[in-house]
């Protein structure tokens, strides 16, 4: 009778887990051009002081781009119409009226890997005052998945990055699409064709007592950079080489990467004797392991079109 009874809750367990490798193949796999937000109200919601609430959190402007770019692209859907596939957006904001107040974040409702913010009240003041309260984690949300979508992508056709290990220690995954166009032991510079430029990665290492953390740390960042252009990023005229825009003052803030304290800089760069210029995002790694600092920066030059999410 025993064996009969294990026999029996084998086949249930069995049963129960082919229920929910089921219930999983329903949802869809999810879609969405990068950094574009499915916001679902109406039309004249969109048109009031909910949508400009709306506007204020997804749409503010990016700190380090060469002219106003909004952080995220929205595109509002009545109600009315949101339905097939249009629910399947990666990244998903509803506005629910009459409904108690709230912001909740679910996963995956219509799609997978999918995440939906319902934000909801009794009144317009209520919405609003949801969006200004939760302002940061809407953001954080929305830019968490479309990091992971893109790290995905990347993955799919990785670069053999076997010969900056030996060199200098450390591994970067970035997608076959880009060519390493100087590689001097210890740096390396890697490039992307795109129809309006390139994209660009610099990777090299400093000297641990090379950055200090005080009131003129970022004039020690542009310092360094600057000197790496010199040296390794030249220009399309003789004697030409890229710097950082004077104009234009860096954004610097503090993150962490591969559990490191990073120092983060974003800001213009332009080539001495010629005329171009774009945006760059830099990463200055304490190792302090290793007595260094790794440096990883992407700058792109994409003239005429925005660089938002060349940028990202």
């Amino acid at each position: 009778m025993r064996h009969i009874f294990l026999a029996v809750a084998a086949i249930m367990l069995l049963v129960s887990c082919g229920n929910k490798s089921s219930n999983e193949k329903i949802l869809l796999d999810s879609n969405g051009t990068v950094n574009t937000i499915s916001v679902v109200l109406d039309n004249d919601m969109w048109e009031g002081s909910v949508g400009e609430a709306i506007r204020n959190v997804l749409a503010t402007p990016i700190y380090g781009l060469p002219q106003d770019e909004p952080m995220f692209t929205i595109n509002q859907i009545p109600p009315h119409v949101f339905s097939d596939f249009i629910t399947k957006n990666r990244t998903i904001l509803k506005i629910e009226m009459g409904k108690e107040v709230g912001t909740v974040f679910v996963n995956n409702v219509y799609a997978k890997p999918q995440k939906v913010i319902v934000v909801s009240g009794q009144t317009k003041q209520d919405i609003i005052n949801q969006l200004a309260e939760n302002a940061s984690k809407i953001i954080e949300t929305f830019k968490g998945i479309e990091i992971l979508e893109n790290q995905r992508l990347i993955r799919k056709s990785l670069y053999n990055d076997k010969v900056i290990q030996e060199k200098l220690g450390l591994s970067i995954k970035f997608p076959t699409a880009y060519r390493i166009a100087k590689d001097d032991n210890t740096f390396f510079w890697i490039r992307k064709d795109i129809n309006t430029g390139t994209l660009n990665l610099m990777i090299y290492e400093l000297p641990y007592d090379a950055l200090k953390r005080n009131d003129s740390v970022v004039s020690q960042i542009v310092k360094v950079r600057d000197s790496i252009g010199k040296a390794h990023i030249e220009g399309p005229t003789e004697g030409s080489y890229m710097i950082t825009e004077n104009a234009f003052t860096p954004f610097y803030s503090e993150t962490i990467i591969d559990n490191k304290p990073t120092l983060e800089t974003k800001g213009i760069w332009d080539v001495k004797k010629a005329f171009m210029s774009g945006p760059f995002i830099n990463y200055a790694i304490e190792d302090k392991i290793n007595k260094r600092w790794v440096v990883v920066e992407g700058f792109a030059f994409a003239p005429s079109v925005e660089k938002r999410n060349y940028v990202f």
